[in-house]
């Protein structure tokens, strides 16, 4: 994320990256090459050539030309990261999730009021286009209520780095990647009134998947399935479904372009936004900066709602789906 964080960067008018911070001397000398991910073009190199570059983040936050920091660290540094930048009164861009447990989410919220600095998780899909769609096709009341919605995500395990398989650094496979579903279906619904669970971990062999329902008041649910596969060969993938009064919206990243099927027989493409989503999200967290907003977009907050919720559903795993009362 450190390398799509960066090429985001250079199209955002008024941002100038001052330093980076790596304990990879071949990372920090702009060789991001080696870089994989789900999403977006493969690593590249950079010309960190008149870039301050620390190896130790004490040092960068020292350095009094630095505004905001942006946290592309294992999930386990980013509570202690984030409330070292904030007390050393630096804004916060920190990569999702926001942590692992809810009593981080809670030091890095205190740690933000207590500075009087912008802290922001990178819950990107608020920024996608696809899914700034889905959201203005719920939100804005005009289909209806909802009554079913499913959300579906998964991809290989990575295996590009070692600590994501530990899951007291991650959180695991299904923590790591299904925190964007939790997250949006608390962006579309609100919390749910239960939670329920099941799903194979198999850390060894690379499996941690989930299938979560989340029942609402009503009678209805949203369903979040996926997580990590079989390393290597296994495809990324994205979609969701939602079924409201007045129609379906769907998507799917294998093709299906973000539609709804009306009540009246007719199919329309949603009208999406052309903006990168990670460009969007990074102009809109320093735009909140540069004018000391609280980031309404996408609050901590609910960041923090989101990490609750996750550790709620993977223990309703543990105890094979019971059905657990949501009072985060």
């Amino acid at each position: 994320m450190g390398s799509v964080h960066l090429k985001a960067l250079r199209s955002i008018p008024g941002a100038e990256l001052i330093a980076v911070c790596s304990r990879d001397p071949r990372k920090l000398g702009g060789d991001l090459s080696a870089i994989q991910g789900n999403l977006g073009s493969p690593g590249e190199n950079f010309d960190f050539g008149n870039i301050a570059k620390y190896t130790e983040i004490d040092a960068l936050l020292a350095d009094p030309r630095v505004d905001a920091v942006d946290i592309c660290l294992p999930t386990i540094l980013h509570a202690p990261v984030a409330i070292a930048a904030l007390r050393m009164g630096k804004h916060v861009l920190v990569e999702k999730p926001m942590a692992l447990d809810p009593e981080s989410c809670a030091g890095m919220l205190a740690a933000a009021r207590s500075a009087d600095r912008v802290l922001m998780v990178a819950q990107v899909l608020r920024f996608f286009p696809m899914y700034k769609a889905l959201h203005e096709s719920v939100r804005s009341g005009g289909l209806g209520a909802p009554r079913f919605a499913a959300f579906r995500r998964r991809c290989a395990a990575p295996a590009w780095s070692e600590w994501l398989a530990d899951p007291k650094q991650s959180g695991g496979g299904a923590f790591d990647l299904l925190i964007h579903d939790v997250d949006m279906c608390l962006w579309l619904f609100g919390k749910p009134e239960w939670v329920s669970a099941t799903g194979p971990e198999a850390l060894a062999s690379g499996i941690d998947v989930l299938a979560a329902e989340l029942h609402y008041p009503g009678g209805w649910s949203a369903f979040i399935t996926g997580g990590w596969h079989h390393p290597k060969a296994y495809p990324f993938t994205m979609e969701y479904t939602v079924v409201m009064d007045g129609g379906t919206v769907d998507y799917s990243s294998q093709g299906r372009a973000p539609a709804l099927y009306g009540a009246d027989g007719c199919e329309k493409p949603l009208s999406m936004p052309d903006t990168d989503g990670y460009s969007a999200e990074i102009e809109y967290f320093i735009g909140c900066c540069n004018s000391q907003q609280k980031p309404e977009a996408c609050l901590p907050e609910e960041s923090a709602t989101a990490v609750a919720m996750m550790r709620l559903l993977l223990e309703s795993r543990s105890r094979n789906g019971e059905r657990m009362r949501c009072e985060i």
